[in-house]
C-alpha cells in the first residue's frame, strides 16, 4: 500500500489542496444533506381497513372480511393474510415477500377490491402501504379554551391550516378528530304516536326540497331559453317550518338543532382537542422544517388568546438530539485519542498528526453520503458515533511505527517514512477491510432491523476507508514536516511483557487452559442471561391503553378513561397526555381500527424523566380498573417495545379451539414473569338474532326499517350560513332491555305491529372479535410478560405448551415478542458467521496461508469473554443493540491480532518463529495498547448516553464493545502468539532444537 504514500510525497501540493477541498466539501455536505428521522424503508405489508357502523363482528366477517380475503388470493408475491374483525370494523393485513415492489403490490390489491359490492352502511375500504417517509415531521395538538365550536373550526380551516402549510418545506397538513357540522333531528315519540305518523313520513320530508333541475329548452319572446326549477332550504328555521303532513310541521314533532359531532374522542391534557399531522416535502431538512412549524405555532398562540396549540411530537427533536450526541462523541473521541497518544508517545507533534484523521475522515464520509443519496438520520449518525473510536487506529499504528524508528536513531527522511508505512501498510489495510467486511452481510438481517442496517453499515464503511486513506497519505506527509527536527524520547522495551510471553510460550497449557475455561464460562453465562427488548428508561413517549369487555356501555368506558387521564396528567414525569377512543375514517386511513370499548393514551415524558419508573408506577393503577385489560409500554415512531408473546390456535373446529385455548391459559397461569394472560375467545358480546317469519313479514323490509329506527340516519342536506350541511335523524328507538326490543313497532302488510309478533328473537353470546389467518379462523392467546425476563419466560411457556396434546386438526403457532427476538437473534447469528467467514478470507488473502488467520480467529472467543463480563458487571441484558456490538467486535478485535502477526510473518524471513513472536510482541505492544485504549475511550460517551428513540446505538452496544475489546486485547497479546506457535509446532520445535544445538556447538 506504499503507492499512496509515494504518490503523496511526489504531489505534496495536491495533497494539501485535497485536504482543504475535503474539509470544505465535508462542511458543505453537512449543511446540504437532508436531516431525516429514519431512512426511507418500505414495510412489506398492505393493510385494508373498512368501517361499518352498526354491523356486528359476524356480519362484518361474512360481508366484508371474507370477500376481501377471497379477492386478494391471487395477488402476486403474497405470503400470508391475517384479518381482525370486530363490531363495526374489519382489518385485513396482507404480507408480502421481502424485496417486493410495494407500490405495484398496493395497486394490485386496489384493483382486486374494485369490484366488491359491500352492504349498505359499510364504508369504502381504505388501502394503506406504510413507508417511513410517511412519518410526520410534527404532530400538533390544537385545543381552544371555549371548546370545539363552529367558530373555532372555521378559524382552524381559514387561519391555522393555511399558516402551517405556508411554512417552507411543509407539503401537507391533515386534521384528525375533526368535528363535522350537522343539523340534528330528534323525533318526539309521544307526538308521533298521538298524530299516528309513521317514521317513513319524516324520512322523505327532505326529498326534492334542496335541488336544481333543468326541465326544458324553449323559445320564449323570440329567444332560445332554458327553464329550470330551483328549490333550497336555508337555515334551521326553514327546516322547522317544513310540512310533514298537512297541518303538521317538522318542528312540531322534533327537536331540531345545529351540532358539531366528532367520529371519535380526542383529548389533550383533559381538554377536547384536534390533532394536526404535518408532513414535509421530500428532500427537505427535517430540523429546519420542524423548527419552522414550532415557530409558527408560537406565533398563532400569541395572535389568538383562545388558542392552545402545542407540538406533541416532532421528529426534528430526535434528529437534533442525535446530531448533538454525534458532535459530543466526536469531540470526546478526539479528546481521548489526544490524551492516549500524549501518554504513550509523550509528543505534542505526533498527537497533532494523529488527530487530524478525525475531521478529515468525517469530512470525506459526509461527502460520500451526499453523493450516494443517503440522508443524515438517527441510524447514520449512530454509525458515525460508533466509527469515531476506529478513525484514529490506522493513523496511530503508522505514526507509532515512524516514531519508534526515529527513537531507535534512524534518520527521519522520506525513505524511512515510506519503509515504516510499508511495514504496517498491509496490517492496517487488512484490519480495516476486515472491519468493513463485518458490515457487508448486514443485508442478511431480517425483521425490524433489515431496512435500517444498510445506511448504518455504509456510514461506518465510508468512515473506516476514509481513515485508512488518511493514514496512508496525510499522516506520512505531516510526519516528515513536523517530526524532522523533533526531539525523541528513548524507546524502552517492555521487559515484563516479554518475560510473561516467554513463560506462556514455554508453558502453553497455562494460557490455553485459562482461555478455554473463560470461554466456556462466558458461553454458559450468555445462555443463562435474560434477553429482552431495548431498555425503556430513556424513552420519550409511553403508550398506554385500557380495554373493557365488548358488552360494556361506551359511556362507562369513557368515564373511566377520563379518570385515568387525570391520574396520568398528575404524574411528575409527564409533560402531555393524549387520550383517544373510538374509530374514525381518519384513523382508518392509517390502518388503525380498534374496539369501541378501548381507550388509548400517548404520554410524552419530561426531559430526563425515567420512563421505566413511570411505567412501573402506572402498572399499579390497574387495580383501580376492574375488568379492564391494562397495557403499557414505551413507544416511538418506529413502534413500541413489545413484551407480549402470542399463541395462535388455528383450526376449522371453533369448539376445539376454544377448549384448547382454555386449557393452555390454565397451564400458563402462575409462571413467574407472566403479568397477564388474555384470550380473545373470552371476549363475547350478546347478539340478538331476529328470525323473521316469512308468512308474516318481509325480512329485508324489517331489516331496513330496524336500521332506520336504531341508528342515526342522514336524510338530506340544507344550507346553513351558505354551507351544505347534512341533516341527521337521530335513532328513534333505544331499547334498554330485551322486552323493549321485542315491543318495537315495525310496519307490515297488516299495519304497525310489535316486532315479537312477526319474528322470533334469539339471544346468543358470540366472539366480539374474529381472527383469521389465510381464510381459517384462529384464537389468539396474548401472554403479557416482564420484558426483562423475555427469554426465560418464553422458555417456560414453550415447556408448558410442549406438554399439552392438541386435538386433531388444531395447530399451535407462536409469535409476538418472543418470535421476533428469536428471529432477530438468529439472523444476527447468521450474520456473525458470514462475517467471520469473510474476515477469514481476507486474512488468508493477506497472509497467503491458512494457519496464521486461524491463529488470529482465536481472539474472537476471548472477545466474547469480555463482552459477557461487561454485560454482567453493568447489569445490562442482551438485546438487539448488544448483538450489533458483538457483530462489530468481530471486525475490531481481529485488528490487534493482525497487527501482531503481520510483524511475525515479516520477522520469519530472518528469524525463528519463537524469536519472531517475541520481537513482534515487543514491537507491536505499544500500538496495540494505544489503538485499543483509544477505541475504548471513544466509546465511553456511548456508555453514559441516553439513546434516541429508534436508535440501534445504546448503552448495551457500548458495554459489549468496551468489555470485549479490553479483555481480548489483554489476552490476545498472549494467547494468539501461543496459538500461532502451536499451529507451527513442528517447525518451531525443529528451529529451537537447531538453535540450541548451534549454541552448544559454539560453546
Amino acid at each position: 500500500m506504499t503507492w499512496f504514500t509515494k504518490w503523496a510525497f511526489k504531489n505534496k501540493a495536491s495533497v494539501i489542496l485535497m485536504v482543504l477541498l475535503v474539509m470544505t466539501v465535508g462542511v458543505m455536505s453537512y449543511f446540504k444533506l437532508p436531516l431525516e428521522y429514519l431512512p426511507e424503508a418500505n414495510m412489506p405489508q398492505v393493510t385494508v381497513t373498512t368501517l361499518g357502523q352498526g354491523h356486528d363482528a359476524g356480519s362484518m366477517t361474512a360481508n366484508v372480511t371474507e370477500p376481501i380475503e377471497k379477492a386478494v388470493q391471487n395477488v402476486k408475491h403474497k405470503t400470508e393474510v391475517f384479518s381482525t374483525t370486530g363490531d363495526g370494523f374489519s382489518r385485513v393485513d396482507i404480507n408480502f415477500t421481502s424485496g417486493s415492489d410495494m407500490k405495484a403490490a398496493k395497486a394490485e390489491v386496489q384493483e382486486a377490491l374494485a369490484d366488491i359490492a359491500f352492504p349498505e352502511g359499510v364504508n369504502k375500504p381504505m388501502i394503506l402501504q406504510l413507508n417511513t417517509s410517511m412519518i410526520p415531521i410534527s404532530q400538533i395538538t390544537i385545543a381552544f379554551k371555549d371548546g370545539i365550536t363552529e367558530t373555532n373550526m372555521e378559524y382552524l380551516d381559514k387561519k391555522i391550516v393555511p399558516a402551517l402549510e405556508g411554512v417552507e418545506g411543509v407539503s401537507s397538513v391533515s386534521i384528525y378528530g375533526r368535528a363535522a357540522s350537522n343539523v340534528s333531528v330528534t323525533l318526539d315519540k309521544a307526538k308521533m304516536t298521538e298524530l299516528n305518523l309513521p317514521l317513513h313520513a319524516v324520512m322523505g320530508v327532505l326529498q326534492g326540497q334542496n335541488m336544481t333541475a333543468a326541465v326544458a329548452g324553449k323559445t320564449i319572446d323570440g329567444k332560445a331559453s332554458n327553464i329550470k326549477v330551483t328549490g333550497s332550504l336555508n337555515g334551521v328555521d326553514a327546516l322547522k317550518n317544513l310540512a310533514v303532513v298537512p297541518g303538521v310541521k317538522l318542528g312540531d314533532i322534533a327537536k331540531i338543532e345545529s351540532k358539531l359531532d366528532a367520529e371519535n374522542v380526542t383529548r389533550v391534557n383533559e381538554k377536547d382537542a384536534l390533532m394536526a399531522i404535518v408532513m414535509k416535502e421530500a428532500g427537505k431538512n427535517a430540523v429546519a422544517v420542524g423548527e419552522g412549524v414550532a415557530k409558527k405555532i408560537d406565533e398563532l398562540n400569541k395572535e389568538n388568546a383562545n388558542l392552545e396549540a402545542s407540538v406533541f411530537w416532532a421528529s426534528a427533536d430526535q434528529v437534533k438530539n442525535s446530531v448533538n450526541s454525534m458532535m459530543k462523541e466526536v469531540g470526546m473521541g478526539a479528546l481521548f485519542a489526544t490524551i492516549v497518544i500524549l501518554l504513550f508517545l509523550r509528543s505534542i507533534r505526533t498527537t497533532l498528526i494523529t488527530i487530524v484523521s478525525i475531521p478529515l475522515s468525517l469530512g470525506l464520509t459526509l461527502f460520500l453520503l451526499d453523493q450516494t443519496g443517503i440522508t443524515l438520520n438517527i441510524l447514520t449518525l449512530g454509525g458515525v458515533a460508533v466509527a469515531v473510536g476506529r478513525l484514529v487506529d490506522d493513523s496511530i499504528v503508522v505514526i507509532e511505527n515512524i516514531f519508534r524508528k526515529a527513537q531507535q536513531g534512524e534518520a527521519l527522511n522520506r525513505e524511512m517514512i515510506t519503509q515504516s508505512v510499508k511495514e504496517v501498510g498491509g496490517a492496517i489495510t487488512s484490519s480495516t477491510l476486515t472491519t468493513v467486511a463485518v458490515f457487508l452481510p448486514m443485508g442478511l438481517v431480517q425483521g425490524s432491523l433489515h431496512d435500517f442496517m444498510l445506511p448504518f453499515a455504509l456510514t461506518v464503511t465510508y468512515a473506516l476507508l476514509s481513515s485508512l486513506l488518511v493514514a496512508l497519505t496525510v499522516v506520512p506527509l505531516m510526519s516528515k514536516g513536523l517530526l524532522q527536527k523533533a526531539s525523541m524520547p528513548k524507546h524502552k522495551e517492555p521487559k515484563r511483557y516479554m518475560n510473561m510471553l516467554r513463560f506462556s510460550l514455554n508453558h502453553k497449557w497455562v494460557p490455553i487452559t485459562i482461555a478455554i475455561v473463560l470461554t466456556a464460562g462466558a458461553i454458559g453465562t450468555y445462555f443463562a442471561m435474560p434477553k429482552g427488548t431495548i431498555s425503556a428508561s430513556d424513552s420519550s413517549m409511553v403508550q398506554m391503553s385500557i380495554e373493557y369487555p365488548s358488552d360494556t356501555p361506551v359511556a362507562e368506558v369513557l368515564s373511566n378513561g377520563t379518570k385515568l387521564e387525570k391520574t396520568l396528567k398528575e404524574q411528575p414525569e409527564v409533560k402531555m397526555v393524549m387520550m383517544m377512543s373510538g374509530n374514525s375514517s381518519d384513523d382508518a386511513k392509517w390502518g388503525e381500527v380498534k374496539s369501541a370499548t378501548k381507550v388509548e393514551y400517548y404520554v410524552t415524558m419530561k426531559e430526563g424523566a425515567d420512563a421505566q419508573h413511570f411505567i412501573d408506577e402506572m402498572k399499579k393503577e390497574k387495580e383501580n380498573y376492574k375488568g379492564a385489560q391494562f397495557e403499557i409500554a414505551t413507544q416511538s415512531m418506529t413502534g413500541g417495545a413489545s413484551s407480549t408473546i402470542t399463541l395462535d390456535l388455528v383450526g376449522s373446529n371453533v369448539d376445539e379451539l376454544v377448549k384448547s385455548s382454555g386449557t393452555i391459559i390454565d397451564s400458563l397461569k402462575g409462571i413467574d414473569g407472566v403479568d397477564k394472560i388474555i384470550g380473545n375467545q373470552q371476549e363475547t358480546k350478546p347478539i340478538y338474532n331476529i328470525e323473521v317469519d316469512p308468512s308474516l313479514a318481509n325480512a329485508q323490509q324489517i331489516a331496513g326499517e330496524l336500521q332506520m329506527l336504531l341508528n342515526r340516519m342522514p336524510i338530506g342536506t340544507i344550507k346553513v350560513e351558505g354551507k351544505d350541511t347534512p341533516v341527521i335523524l337521530q335513532a328513534f328507538a333505544d331499547p334498554a332491555s330485551e322486552d323493549a326490543l321485542k315491543n318495537i313497532l315495525v310496519t307490515t302488510a297488516q299495519g304497525p305491529t310489535e316486532l315479537s309478533k312477526v319474528a322470533k328473537i334469539v339471544k346468543t353470546n358470540e366472539a366480539s372479535s374474529v381472527f383469521r389467518k389465510d381464510g381459517n379462523q384462529y384464537l389468539r392467546i396474548n401472554v403479557i410478560i416482564n420484558s426483562d425476563k423475555l427469554s426465560a419466560v418464553s422458555a417456560e411457556i414453550n415447556k408448558q405448551v410442549a406438554a399439552f396434546k392438541l386435538p386433531d386438526g388444531v395447530k399451535l403457532q407462536q409469535g409476538g415478542a418472543s418470535e421476533a427476538q428469536q428471529k432477530e437473534f438468529a439472523d444476527m447469528g447468521m450474520t456473525m458467521l458470514a462475517s467471520i467467514g469473510i474476515v477469514y478470507l481476507i486474512m488468508v488473502l493477506t497472509f497467503k496461508t491458512l494457519r496464521a488467520p486461524l491463529a488470529i480467529l482465536f481472539s474472537l472467543p476471548l472477545a466474547a469473554v469480555g463482552a459477557v463480563l461487561g454485560l454482567v458487571v453493568f447489569r445490562v441484558q442482551v438485546d438487539p443493540s448488544a448483538m450489533i456490538g458483538a457483530l462489530m467486535l468481530i471486525g475490531v478485535v481481529v485488528t490487534n491480532a493482525i497487527v501482531l502477526l503481520e510483524r511475525v510473518k515479516h520477522n520469519e524471513e530472518t528469524m525463528s518463529i519463537r524469536d519472531s513472536l517475541l520481537e513482534a510482541g515487543a514491537t507491536r505492544l505499544r500500538p496495540i495498547i494505544m489503538t485499543a485504549v483509544a477505541t475504548v475511550c471513544a466509546m465511553l460517551p456511548l456508555l453514559f448516553k441516553s439513546g434516541a428513540d429508534g436508535s440501534i446505538v445504546s448503552k448495551s452496544l457500548a458495554v459489549v464493545v468496551i468489555g470485549g475489546l479490553t479483555v481480548s486485547t489483554l489476552l490476545t497479546l498472549v494467547v494468539v502468539p501461543v496459538a500461532y506457535e502451536l499451529l507451527h509446532f513442528r517447525k518451531s520445535r525443529k528451529q529451537r532444537r537447531e538453535q540450541k544445538a548451534s549454541q552448544t556447538l559454539a560453546a
